[in-house]
């Protein structure tokens, strides 16, 4: 069900790891200097392997955009290149997850169940486009975590053409990185320099908690859709 994704994501949000892989924040500090490259790599694996659904796209691009004021918290990241470099690696990412499902089809879905994949996941997915059409259902998937993973392969499997795809996949990618990382850097106005590093822990929280809400949203639906009429 769709709730234990929620549960498990804020389990291993405060867990007490080394290394959280679901932690924007760990992830910016594990990078270093090479941190705008990660956040392309992360942002290309998260909308282009299935694997990849776990990875924090939201909370990392809105802490990387918090982090593009010079001056702020302990890193600084190049806004510019981020604008220029992120939207490629979201529209690329998608792609390929859009080819391996046209090429592959239902054969790419058929595996057990595991931590990293999730049946459930490609049937959401699936509910997704069918209900909204293709070119919706493109473009609202960037903003619904795991959702934004499994649309791409799903769009290809349905045997939506790679051309088309390609138009609504740039539309939702753009819309999604540009207007996430944007977000974050209008928010670290608002902060102070030397309280950047006390708040990012607490609001890559709360964006997790944010992106998880339609999930909740979902699962809450459809128990009252399933549940008998007294």
């Amino acid at each position: 069900m769709w709730v234990v994704s929620l549960s498990t994501a804020l389990d291993l949000a405060s867990s007490p790891m080394a290394f959280n892989p679901i932690n924007a924040h760990d992830w910016i500090q594990a990078l270093g200097n090479f941190a705008v490259l990660g956040v392309c790599a992360i942002v290309f694996a998260e909308t282009g392997l299935m694997v990849g659904f776990f990875l924090p796209g939201d909370s990392l691009l809105f802490i990387a955009g918090l982090l593009t004021l010079s001056g702020k918290g302990a890193q600084h990241l190049s806004l510019p290149l981020l604008l220029l470099t992120v939207p490629i690696c979201a529209v690329a990412g998608a792609q390929l997850g859009h080819y391996l499902g046209a090429r592959y089809g239902r054969r790419l879905f058929n595996r057990p169940d595991s931590r990293l994949f999730k049946r459930e996941h490609v049937d959401k997915a699936e509910e997704v486009f069918i209900k909204y059409g293709p070119a919706k259902a493109v473009i609202l998937a960037r903003f619904i975590p795991i959702v934004r993973t499994f649309m791409n392969p799903v769009a290809g499997t349905l045997d939506m053409s790679a051309r088309r795809f390609l138009v609504y996949n740039a539309i939702g990618g753009v819309l999604w990185s540009v207007g996430v990382l944007l977000l974050g850097r209008f928010a670290s106005n608002a902060i102070s320099a030397d309280k950047v590093d006390k708040y990012i822990i607490p609001i890559t929280l709360v964006i997790v908690l944010l992106s998880l809400l339609p999930i909740l949203f979902e699962y809450l639906k459809t128990r009252r859709n399933g549940s008998p009429e007294h």
